[in-house]
């Protein structure tokens, strides 16, 4: 199918979750005033799904898939109010005219409804890419999931009357937001997206959402009269000593993270697992003897390792993921680096590719455009500046509104994240008591596009 196609399929697609959500949300009330032709396409959909319809994208692509018996069932009821069209007008040839006819008439019934109450629809999954399907066929028919949601919301929805307003929101990484070929996109980004922004530093981690949000996990089966830190400084009261000073056990947290809730949550799962199964007593408390477990330090490695090999399934194979860990091997276990091993690396890493005649990944196509890769990945951080002078460089912290893909400086040093450190093979760096361990941690930006 062309593009316009795919858009035309996902319209009906979210009519059809849409529209079934609002009749069983509405109809729960008890005071629902529907519209004849809302229940006539009601009655379609129960007729074609043998009244067992379930809300969901695969299920609801059979009733795209099959436009000719799908627009028969919806002129039977719409037949009752009035509507007249010559027999046989519905052939399996005429697949983007049955599709439309199906589209004009769900338009029709939910603009005929008076809603009282907002529905905002969320799709998720995007960045999951099935193996069936290859890249290329699959980025166009998220163009098409992206153009279809932007013209419902903007075109559509609107006229809708009453108080109630309908939207749906794709919930999409950035990378994958800036390969969709939108027109104007950066308006859309600046005027059509939410960005979830967990960045904090190290001062003023104490007011930050990510830190609160930590505690209030912990505060759940506590004292509701406890303040914002109580439960925090109880489970975690030990201050680790680094670079000649204490500071709070959180700043580990922070500087093993990506600054996402995931990451902070997956890590006290780690902890709490590991913590009870080695503690007879069971003390409340933890301590960073915990934090520096050889068996936390690889679960929690392993995830952040795991992230990574999601996040490349969408654009590239297993093979390529492969190649991609191998050529840390390279590095000769240099977790920070200067650009000329950089680049040896690199050069050992294309004769490993002749040597065992492996395809060439794509971003191995220069050194610069793998270190590039490695930047956006926030595998690596660049490093400008000396002493007091110096700034630590993340794609995430660098990322904003109009800048989706940041750049990576050549010529300067690089440090891997603390974090893949273990499962990358680089060994483990203690923070105790080395003053000169350091590791500034990232920060991530996701998108919600609506």
């Amino acid at each position: 199918m062309q593009l316009s196609e795919y858009t035309n399929v996902w319209k009906v697609l979210l009519y059809l979750i849409i529209s079934h959500r609002i009749k069983e949300q509405e109809s729960a009330k008890g005071f629902f005033k529907s519209s004849d032709k809302f229940n006539a396409i009601q009655n379609a959909i129960d007729e074609y799904y043998l009244n067992a319809f379930s809300p969901e994208i695969v299920h609801a692509l059979n009733f795209v898939e099959k436009t000719k018996f799908s627009a028969e069932v919806l002129h039977k009821y719409f037949k009752l109010l009035g509507e007249n069209l010559k027999e046989g007008s519905f052939t399996h040839s005429k697949f983007q005219t049955n599709l439309l006819y199906i589209q004009n008439h769900f338009e029709k019934a939910i603009a005929s409804l008076t809603l009282n109450s907002n529905y905002t629809f969320f799709i998720d999954g995007i960045d999951v890419r099935p193996d069936s399907v290859s890249y290329e066929y699959y980025i166009e028919c998220i163009k098409g999931l992206a153009q279809a949601t932007w013209s419902v919301n903007n075109e559509f929805f609107p006229s809708i009357k009453g108080e109630g307003r309908l939207k749906v929101v794709l919930l999409i990484r950035p990378d994958i937001f800036a390969n969709l070929g939108l027109q104007n996109q950066n308006n859309k980004i600046k005027d059509n997206s939410i960005l979830l922004d967990w960045r904090t530093n190290y001062s003023e981690y104490r007011n930050s959402k990510l830190f609160i949000l930590a505690d209030r996990l912990l505060l759940a089966q506590q004292d509701e009269n406890s303040k914002v830190g109580d439960c925090w400084n109880h489970y975690f009261p030990y201050q680790p000593f680094i670079a000649n000073k204490r500071e709070s056990s959180f700043i580990q947290f922070l500087r093993y993270s990506l600054y996402r809730p995931r990451d902070i949550v997956t890590m006290l799962d780690f902890l709490k697992d590991i913590h009870v199964r080695n503690q007879k007593n069971d003390p409340s408390t933890f301590s960073h003897h915990d934090f520096d477990n050889g068996e936390f330090q690889t679960r929690y490695s392993d995830y952040l390792l795991g992230e990574i090999k999601d996040y490349l399934a969408f654009y590239f194979s297993e093979t390529d993921y492969e190649s991609f860990r191998k050529f840390f091997d390279f590095l000769k276990g240099k977790s920070t680096f200067g650009y000329m091993d950089f680049t040896r690396a690199y050069c050992e890493m294309m004769e490993y590719f002749e040597k065992t005649n492996i395809n060439k990944p794509k971003f191995f196509d220069t050194a610069d455009t793998f270190l590039q890769f490695l930047f956006d990945l926030n595998v690596i951080c660049y490093i400008e500046g000396q002493g007091r002078n110096t700034f630590i460089r993340w794609c995430f912290r660098e990322r904003n509104y109009a800048n989706l893909s940041p750049k990576v400086k050549t010529g300067v040093k690089y440090e891997i994240h603390y974090g893949l450190l273990k499962a990358l093979n680089f060994g483990k760096r203690s923070f105790g008591g080395n003053k000169n361990s350091f590791h500034a941690g990232a920060s991530v930006n996701k998108y919600r596009f609506k």
